[in-house]
């Protein structure tokens, strides 16, 4: 089978996740979990947020390890306005991204990706995709593993660039 072209493979190694799970789900909750962030002067680099059939909101988010214990107080500090919710951290965590122009109008790129890291037996925790990007997050001690996998499945292009 031919190799899908991809502009190439990026990773991180040094963030945290933190996840507020089963909050009841209204509009505004994103925008509170994240402006707490923001008055702590933290970033945030992935964000998935999906609500259940009991319409309860699940937000996982990643920070930099570095900035972990002051986003765990920034959960707390807003932990009754939302309602509750279980806060949960892994305090080291991983990103690989694959990228490239026009993602959207080329069907399979995702699919070839997930394939290459269930065959090397990598744990998909979450998946965030943009308009050039896909990106897994994974167990910090994968990472070697994954970036070996997802470049054995795709060409890389010498033509594109970040």
């Amino acid at each position: 089978m031919e190799k899908l072209e991809i502009g190439g493979i990026l990773h991180r190694t040094d963030l945290a996740e933190i996840s507020l799970m089963s909050v009841p789900d209204r509009p505004g909750l994103a925008g509170t979990v994240l402006e707490a962030l923001a008055e702590s002067r933290i970033g945030v680099r992935l964000i998935v947020q999906c609500v259940d059939p009991e319409k309860r909101s699940h937000i996982l988010m990643c920070v930099g390890q570095d900035d972990l214990d002051s986003a765990l107080a920034a959960m707390e500090s807003i932990h009754s306005e939302v309602e509750g919710g279980q806060v949960t951290h892994q305090a080291q965590i991983a990103t690989i991204s694959i990228f490239g122009p026009e993602f959207q109008e080329r069907p399979g790129l995702a699919g070839a990706m997930f394939s290459a890291l269930g065959s090397a037996g990598i744990d998909i925790h979450a998946i965030s995709t943009s308009i050039a990007t896909v990106t897994c997050l994974i167990d910090v001690e994968r990472v070697e593993d994954a970036v070996e996998a997802v470049h054995d499945a795709f060409e890389i292009s010498t033509d594109w660039q970040i």
